[in-house]
């Protein structure tokens, strides 16, 4: 190295440069991208998750069951009649405070909305009236009357058997469609035969639909129960066909707490005058 002269020297570290003296393009470039969570955060994620949802289930049930708790904590029957109390009471207040109360409440209702109401009063009043028993008669027509309302008529089945057997009638000759002046037909009975009368047995003939004969079923079976719920209700249920030593309910009853008492020291008196050995 002594050896070497200036200019080689030089020459040298003009041909060598060092390495912080190189451009910026030659360095490498660093990393951009983040980096990826591990799977032990993501589980801790999801579970923070969980956390959440079961906090907000909590509270949500035990708001539930609070408001469940105050209802069935209060009478619904007191609560109704409360609302019935007030709306009286507001009723009364209104009619007191305010001059020819029911006539400007009756600008509120049309005339036919008027006579509707009135009408079902009437009813309502003619049903309170018809609730006692008054003879076998009207017990029937009442019964007849509730059976209509159970069992409402089929109106169309009625009108199709009613033009089928027109047909019929019009194809055999025993009915003859007549047409008026006004394009309006009419069935004229020729000989009778048709039109259902006192002496007609034409109704022998017809056969029930399956629907129907289940619908008498259910209809008898519903008798027998409310007529089984009566008796029940009556104390009859015991009843073993015994000898009847009574002549009403109260007296049975009364006759029942006799015996349930002095049975114990009657029964060798009762029992004698059965076999006739009694003195």
């Amino acid at each position: 190295m002594a050896d070497e002269s200036p200019k080689e020297v030089a020459e040298a570290s003009t041909s060598n440069p060092p390495s912080d003296t190189e451009s910026p393009s030659s360095d490498p470039t660093p990393s951009t991208s983040t980096p990826q969570p591990s799977e032990a955060q993501t589980r801790l994620d999801r579970f923070k998750a969980l956390q959440a949802r079961q906090k907000a289930s909590r509270s949500a049930n035990l708001k539930e069951t609070k408001t469940e708790q105050t209802r069935q904590a209060t009478d619904p029957a007191l609560l109704t009649q409360l609302e019935r109390r007030r709306a009286t009471a507001s009723h009364k207040l209104l009619k007191a405070e305010t001059a020819d109360f029911e006539r400007k409440r009756a600008w509120d209702w049309t005339a036919e909305e008027a006579a509707a109401w009135d009408r079902r009063l009437e009813k309502k009043a003619r049903h309170r009236d018809d609730v006692g028993f008054a003879d076998y008669t009207q017990q029937a027509r009442k019964v007849y009357k509730r059976q209509l309302r159970d069992v409402p008529p089929d109106v169309a089945a009625y009108e199709k058997q009613k033009k089928e057997a027109i047909e019929r009638a019009a194809a055999s000759g025993g009915l003859e469609i007549v047409e008026t002046e006004d394009g309006e037909l009419i069935a004229v009975d020729r000989d009778g035969s048709f039109y259902s009368t006192a002496e007609s047995t034409e109704f022998v003939n017809s056969k029930p639909e399956k629907a129907a004969v289940d619908r008498l079923v259910d209809d008898i079976r519903k008798a027998e129960a409310a007529r089984m719920k009566k008796r029940r209700e009556r104390g009859l249920e015991d009843d073993t066909g015994g000898d009847v030593t009574y002549i009403n309910q109260k007296n049975k009853q009364f006759n029942d707490k006799l015996a349930r008492f002095y049975n114990k020291y009657t029964s060798d008196i009762r029992e004698s005058f059965e076999r006739g050995t009694a003195i």
